[in-house]
């Protein structure tokens, strides 16, 4: 193996694939990148057995083709000290990597590409094309409400559900939920559901570019995700997730409509004070008015009035101050509605127009 290749074209890809490769790892060809030049074409890979990242680029002059794993965080760390413009010389001498670079030259050692780990290839059971630009909007709006390590292992992750016409993504730890459907012609003909692991949906976020489609591909144990130059491939995790339309709630009487940028800053504030552990706060809804009042064990206390359109009975909650705040962050509406029914019913959150995300907080006793 023998190329050259300039030091910004390698940096990108370079970062990107690195970001899954795991730095504690039982195997240590786990921590390498995977480079593998056939022509002028270079792809790099890393992967940790669950999340695969491929990333493809044009080398400058390809004098050998050849495949090899290097160590990804310090080939990444050499290419990240040269100085910007550098072009860098590649080459393969016995078990060692050389790398040259103007006056500098560093040795890496290598593991054979043969040890590298390859994602079974399997049957697909449903593929479909959207603008990646729409695809991350699915993903920011929703992510922030994936459990992180919960035993219950299907809730680290995000819910694809597609059917004939939408795919929807529903996101929950069990205390919250965040759901958004897309309407869409999908060449599916029953609905199918699939967790994608929680550090699969961090991976393709960062993908995700504004311009140009995204194709996803949906099989079995994987799903595979391929844009201009990278292909994706997650493992799906095997598990049930909850019924969703359960946690919807249903007959809300009590709706009320604010500035959403008001709230979020009135949550913020008050939040303060709130008990550092449980986060709690009481929510005080009555005509044209909402009350947040917080407190704490040291006697502290916070209150906050937001002017709010609403007219019917008094009604008096408590919720997760940091629930709130996270859902009232991500609507990019002005005004906020929230549907209320009891002191022991879920809230239902959303957009009052331009998104159909839906946002279920439990309530909390205080």
């Amino acid at each position: 193996m023998h190329f050259e290749i300039s030091r910004e074209v390698l940096l990108k890809p370079l970062q990107m694939v690195s970001g899954v490769v795991e730095r504690r790892q039982t195997l240590p060809v786990l921590s390498n990148v995977l480079l593998v030049l056939k022509g002028s074409e270079l792809s790099l890979t890393g992967t940790d057995l669950e999340v695969e990242l491929v990333g493809r680029v044009t080398v400058d002059k390809a004098q050998k083709s050849g495949e090899i794993t290097v160590p990804a965080r310090k080939l990444l760390d050499i290419c990240k000290s040269l100085s910007d413009d550098s072009a860098i010389e590649i080459s393969l001498s016995g078990a060692k990597l050389i790398l040259k670079s103007g006056r500098s030259r560093f040795t890496l050692a290598t593991l054979p590409a043969t040890e590298f780990p390859n994602v079974d290839e399997e049957l697909d059971t449903c593929s479909l094309t959207m603008p990646q630009a729409r695809l991350r909007e699915l993903l920011d709006n929703t992510s922030f409400a994936m459990a992180q390590q919960d035993v219950r292992y299907y809730l680290n992750g995000m819910l694809f559900e597609v059917a004939a016409d939408y795919l929807r993504v529903v996101a929950t730890d069990g205390h919250r939920l965040a759901m958004e459907t897309l309407s869409m012609e999908n060449p599916t003909g029953e609905v199918q559901q699939l967790i994608l692991p929680r550090k699969g949906i961090m991976e393709l976020s960062r993908l995700l570019e504004e311009d140009g489609d995204i194709s996803l591909t949906f099989g079995q144990n994987h799903i595979r995700a391929k844009v201009a130059a990278y292909t994706f491939t997650s493992k799906l995790v095997d598990g049930k997730f909850p019924d969703y339309n359960r946690v919807l709630p249903k007959g809300g009487n009590k709706v009320l409509v604010g500035d959403c940028q008001e709230l979020r800053q009135a949550f913020s504030r008050a939040s303060i004070l709130a008990n550092e552990k449980y986060r709690g706060v009481r929510v005080m809804l009555s005509n044209e008015e909402l009350k947040i009042l917080a407190n704490n064990p040291e006697q502290e206390e916070a209150e906050e009035v937001v002017s709010v359109e609403y007219q019917g009975d008094t009604l008096e909650i408590g919720f997760n101050v940091s629930y709130l705040i996270d859902v009232l962050s991500t609507l990019t509406s002005k005004k906020a509605r929230i549907t209320l029914s009891d002191p022991n019913s879920s809230a239902l959150l959303e957009a009052e127009e331009g998104s159909d995300a839906l946002y279920v907080v439990m309530p909390m006793r205080l």
